[in-house]
């Protein structure tokens, strides 16, 4: 296959193989949205609804409140939270102010959170209430000096001396200074790929890849997306790149309202659809499997929904299957990562899904197989290689990780390290990962974040941690142990440790101990024979 067009054929005439993207930042794009539609509900939050024009003034007010603290063009300011209004105004917020984003997941436990702070140099953070007493047992040891400390209900909490989000947004007094952005050199988000380790790295994502992805997202949708005339239902976390773009950003492009939700409660998202009825409804696989299966599903109105695209894992066919029927929803599933923005593949709404495929590349989208050996000499149709993709959603690069960056983009294409194969028609199929990433309800998880608190354990000598099929998350995590001679432990207390040092979707669901791990020649412990022996076990 050439580097591009074959898969476009799949394309009709409505809609653009190759798009153009406007050069300019995100805050201008939500400044443009605002001026044409500043009455159209933006956010939507248990009921009290905010529109583009009061969006719009919350964003400058908080972005004259960074300037008035000292914050200058580059610096980075963290966001901690949950979906909520405060995410989306702190998120533009920053971006206003000419400052970076960084998303920083609020299930991290402290020592993860201080690599984030530490490597990305963060002097603000924006923190959920509840996980004040996880920031202030780090701060210390970062150069965190501003805390924001957002509450969704009153408290009498002790928060001196941090500042609420309130108090924060007066402080400004509306002064904005606006900056001068550019968008194809300025970075809009970090978005960190994983954990607390040397694998854990900063995408660089400027404003110019955050919004051609969603440019690229709207022109792939566009026959299915009126214009303010679609609410998302956005319960897929907004520090999730995949959140991030096909929720909020896609939703504000397009002038549309975002259902804002905490967390995902089965009952709670199923009431949210009886009473705002969304029509859009991006996912993981877990919330599908949870909604298809509760009793009385059909009871709620869920077929108000239209589209969902699914993303984060893989989606088994019969899911798609069982809930297409009870909602009469089309589930589209796609492929992207973090260092994508995140999307570069979807099955297409125009055309022929293929069930088990991630569909076709986005526009402007050049993707192909190549060998695995030398990553250089592209594989015939149907043959096994690794994806590298080309476009303008493309980071770039990784923060202060020159040599990351140089191994993982080469000659224009992202090496995606994912082990795929490609049909006749340009059908991208995932078969397995090069690198060891677990994907559990849509949580990247990398097994050496875990390995390394399993070897702090104290009786524990060898340690490897794989995923194993879940009929729920997709995967979840199985750890593997050797003892130390003479020592003793429980599959109980291995995984109490764990729940003392990692965030709780790293957890392993099952410790097996072994006498003996297997090796290569060289002592290097064989992961891939333990996903094998658990494959065909």
């Amino acid at each position: 296959m050439s580097e591009k067009k074959t898969w476009h054929a799949r394309y009709p005439e409505s809609i653009a193989a190759e798009v153009t993207i406007p050069v300019k930042s995100m805050p201008e794009m939500l400044q443009e949205v605002t001026a044409m539609y500043p009455q159209n509900i933006a956010l939507s939050f248990y009921g009290q609804k905010m529109n583009y024009a009061e969006l719009q003034k919350a964003v400058y007010g908080f972005a004259a409140s960074l300037q008035k603290n000292g914050l200058q063009k580059g610096d980075r300011v963290a966001i901690m939270l949950p979906n909520c209004p405060h995410y989306v105004i702190a998120y533009y917020g920053i971006l206003a102010a000419g400052a970076i984003v960084t998303q920083v997941n609020p299930m991290l436990v402290e020592r993860e959170i201080e690599h984030i702070m530490n490597d990305s140099g963060a002097e603000t953070l924006v923190v959920f209430d509840a996980l004040y007493p996880r920031v202030k047992g780090v701060q210390g040891r970062t150069k965190v000096r501003n805390i924001v400390i957002v509450s969704l209900q009153p408290t009498k909490a002790d928060f001196s001396p941090d500042k609420t989000f309130e108090g924060f947004l007066q402080e400004g007094n509306g002064q904005y200074t606006p900056v001068n952005v550019e968008p194809q050199q300025d970075i809009a988000v970090l978005q960190y790929t994983g954990g607390t380790t040397g694998r854990s790295k900063g995408a660089m994502l400027t404003h110019y890849n955050v919004l051609a992805n969603v440019v690229q997202s709207y022109e792939f949708f566009k026959d299915r997306t009126e214009i303010g005339g679609e609410k998302f239902l956005t319960v897929i976390p907004l520090f999730h790149v995949f959140g991030m773009t096909a929720c909020m950003n896609f939703a504000i492009y397009t002038a549309n309202e975002s259902i804002l939700l905490p967390r995902f409660d089965l009952e709670e998202v199923l009431n949210t659809i009886k009473n705002e009825q969304p029509s859009v409804f991006p996912g993981v696989p877990t919330m599908y499997v949870a909604i298809t299966n509760h009793p009385r599903a059909e009871e709620y109105g869920i077929d108000s929904i239209e589209t969902c695209n699914s993303g984060s894992a893989p989606m088994p066919v019969e899911l798609l299957r069982d809930f297409e029927r009870k909602t009469g929803a089309k589930i589209l599933e796609g492929y992207g990562l973090s260092e994508a923005s995140p999307v570069t593949h979807c099955n297409p709404p125009f055309s022929e899904r293929k069930p088990g495929s991630v569909g076709i590349g986005f526009p402007s989208t050049d993707y192909k197989i190549v060998d695995l050996a030398t990553g250089t000499e592209e594989v015939p149709n149907g043959e096994l290689g690794e994806v590298i993709i080309k476009g303008p959603q493309i980071m770039k690069g990784y923060w202060n990780m020159p040599e990351e960056t140089a191994v993982t983009l080469r000659d224009g294409w992202l090496y995606t390290g994912d082990i795929a194969r490609m049909d006749e028609d340009g059908f991208l199929y995932i078969v397995d990962r090069k690198k060891d990433l677990i994907i559990a309800g849509g949580y990247n998880i990398y097994p050496r974040d875990i390995e390394e608190v399993l070897y702090e354990h104290p009786a524990v000598q060898e340690a490897v941690v794989i995923g194993v099929p879940d009929a729920y998350r997709g995967e979840t995590v199985k750890a593997f142990v050797v003892l130390k001679a003479g020592k003793t432990s429980t599959e109980e207390d291995i995984i109490s440790y764990c729940k003392q040092n990692l965030a709780a979707y790293k957890i392993p669901s099952a410790v097996e101990f072994r006498q003996e791990l297997p090796k290569t020649n060289v002592g290097k412990i064989l992961r891939r024979a333990l996903r094998d022996e658990v494959r065909n076990h």
